[in-house]
Order: structure tokens, then C-alpha cells, then sequence
């Protein structure tokens, strides 16, 4: 993902899109002379991934690391504006994009209407594979029960929610970190009901079958379900 060049590198990561950036902004810091700036926009101050790390590398290169954070609790997605203002100054510059696609999206075509050169502009792209049982994950309102903390608390379901996506709305601390169904920080267990995983990466076939999930990936299939935080 990155280029060979001595110009400086402007970042854009959105949510778990912060994990190639991450790894991009280190590798640039570590072997290089170039000077990096991230903007990394989340849901809320809870969501951030990597919060510890990022202020170290700020710490460890202030002449050559700068981070910004933006968060939708307080200023709402992400405008056209607050990506032109960010790019400020950055002149000849390697921009890298990765986060979900409409905030990808979104950069993208602000950096293009602050006549950015197209070859400058690199897009990390992932995407998760939709099951193609149709009756994998039901397109009508569910009622989803979460535990979590000793806690109990009832929210309807929207469709194309994740259960971590549902548990946010509800105003829960739920736990996670990637967001990709790689790490397992969210998992939990589903006790009522049932649920597909759109990708799993983090449990095996014998936990599956127990019932456990990653939130995160996690769609509702039944009319009910409930799911604990353990």
C-alpha cells in the first residue's frame, strides 16, 4: 500500500479502516523521513481503535506525526468541508483512504474537488461477503435482548444491523476493537434465538456451535434473540 516517495503522507481512516493506516503510518515513521497526518473519524470516543498507540507515535515523532479525531457523537459524519480544511496545506502530498465504503466514498470526492491529482489518492478497500441463503438474516424488525454487565436491556432491531450495531443504540458499552470478525473482542453468546456471522475469523467450529458469536459480524435471524456479553 505504500509508495515509494519522500512527499507526505495524509491519512484517512474511518472506524476499523484505521488498521492498514496504522500499520502504513508506522511503516512510513520507522523507515522513512516522511511526514504523516491522520484523520480518523468514529462513531464515538468509545469506538476508537488503537487510541494508545496512535498518541505514542504522535509522542515519539511530534516534528513528523499529527492525529486528528473526529467524532459523529459530537459533530455529526464527516463533511466535505472538515476533509478540504484537514488537506490544508499539504501540497504535494500521497493521500490513503480506508474505512466503510460511503465514508471512503465521501473523501474521496472532496479530495477530488480540492483538485487532488486522482494518481495521489490510494483507496484500502474491504468489503464482507454477504451470505447468499436468503433466509440467512430476516429483513423484518426483531426484538434483540442483551447482557452486559449484569444488565439487561431490550431494543428493536433495525435491519442490516449488527448485534454490536444494535447494543450501540441502545446506548451499551458493548465491547470490540476491529470490527472485522478477527480479533474477538466482542464476542458473545447467544442463549434465545439465532443469529449468521457475516465473516468469523476469530472462533473455531466447537465455539460456534456453543452458541458464541462475534457481535460485530452478527446478524439477527430469528424473530427474538438474546445474547450475553460474558
Amino acid at each position: 500500500m505504500l509508495t515509494e516517495s519522500d512527499r507526505e503522507i495524509v491519512a484517512f481512516a474511518g472506524g476499523s479502516g484505521v488498521t492498514p493506516v496504522f500499520s502504513l503510518v508506522t511503516t512510513a515513521l520507522a523507515g522513512t523521513t516522511r511526514a504523516t497526518r491522520l484523520l480518523y473519524a468514529n462513531r464515538s470516543r468509545d469506538s476508537v481503535i488503537f487510541a494508545d498507540a496512535l498518541r505514542e507515535l504522535v509522542a515519539d515523532n511530534p516534528e513528523r506525526c499529527s492525529v486528528e479525531h473526529h467524532w459523529d457523537e459530537d459533530s455529526g459524519v464527516l463533511t466535505a468541508d472538515k476533509i478540504t480544511a484537514f488537506v490544508a496545506g499539504a501540497g504535494d502530498a500521497d493521500y490513503y483512504i480506508c474505512g466503510p465504503a460511503p465514508f471512503m466514498d465521501a473523501v474521496e470526492a472532496a479530495l477530488v474537488a480540492a483538485a487532488v491529482p486522482p494518481g495521489r489518492i490510494h483507496l484500502e478497500r474491504f468489503t464482507v461477503a454477504v451470505p447468499s441463503d436468503s433466509t440467512a438474516a430476516t429483513s423484518e424488525t426483531v426484538e434483540v435482548t442483551i447482557e452486559l454487565g449484569g444488565s439487561t436491556t431490550t431494543v428493536a432491531h433495525r435491519p442490516g444491523r449488527t448485534l454490536l450495531q444494535t447494543a450501540r443504540s441502545a446506548g451499551l458499552r458493548a465491547p470490540s476493537s476491529c470490527e472485522t470478525g478477527s480479533c474477538g473482542t466482542c464476542i458473545a453468546r447467544v442463549v434465545e434465538g439465532s443469529a449468521t456471522m457475516l465473516n468469523n475469523d476469530a472462533l473455531d467450529d466447537d465455539e460456534v456451535e456453543a452458541g458464541l458469536i462475534v457481535t460485530c459480524q452478527s446478524l439477527p435471524t430469528s424473530p427474538t434473540i438474546k445474547v450475553i456479553y460474558e
